[in-house]
């Protein structure tokens, strides 16, 4: 009798983490606030209130809007948003592992960012057991709308990644990035601010085989 009764606690105990193993209540008070806050409107009260709920954001960071976050445990201590930032929304972002957004980073609406991946499985079932890797945004880095970034990858400080890209590996540092999957366009110099329309000059730096052509109208226009 005590062991059956013992299966049935295990058994109870293994349902509720299924049930409840993901909810995090106060991440869950924070959203019903925040989805009555008008997007782009109470970019303070909307990052203080990320804040309470244990999300660390450096000074002088502001989110514009709702950020869905989803995970296995206390995943609000696994993002990390440096100073100086300011986050677009919606931003999905995946927490089953860290990601950690440096400072002075712009990121756009409809960025999604994934940190599980499945392992290959057999032919029966091809999604394997879960797996994941952290997520590193650089300093100074421009995600612009609609990118994805994959498990693993890291962005060097100074890059800018295109919208709508699809972005698989790493990308070095003041590096400007398109595509799906994305790929490095050209190297971005140190100290000028790029504009739509700017002509080539001697401050970018390409290296042999890695430089793509692109129209005059849409050099730099990446959002």
């Amino acid at each position: 009798m005590r062991t059956r009764i013992e299966r049935f606690v295990e058994r109870l105990r293994r349902a509720l983490r299924t049930e409840f193993g993901s909810l995090h209540p106060r991440l869950v008070l924070v959203d019903l606030v925040v989805r009555l806050l008008p997007q782009l409107a109470f970019p303070n009260l909307r990052t203080a209130l990320y804040r309470l709920a244990g999300i660390s954001i450096g000074a002088r960071s502001l989110l514009s809007g709702r950020l869905q976050l989803i995970g296995p445990g206390a995943i609000e201590h696994r993002l990390k948003i440096g100073e100086h930032c300011w986050l677009n929304a919606p931003l999905f972002a995946d927490l089953t592992d860290d990601i950690t957004i440096g400072d002075r980073v712009n990121i756009g609406h409809h960025v999604v960012l994934v940190t599980a991946n499945h392992e290959v499985g057999p032919f029966s079932q091809r999604a394997g057991p879960v797996d994941s890797a952290p997520i590193v945004i650089g300093d100074g880095t421009w995600i612009a709308a609609g990118v994805t970034i994959l498990p693993g990858v890291t962005i060097g400080a100074g890059s800018i990644i295109g919208a709508g890209s699809l972005v698989t590996c790493d990308v070095p540092p003041r590096t400007l990035a398109l595509g799906r999957p994305a790929r490095a366009v050209r190297r971005l110099g140190g100290d000028e601010r790029p504009q739509s329309g700017l002509d080539d000059s001697a401050a970018f730096e390409v290296k042999p085989g890695q430089a793509l052509s692109l129209a005059p109208r849409d050099r730099f226009r990446v959002w």
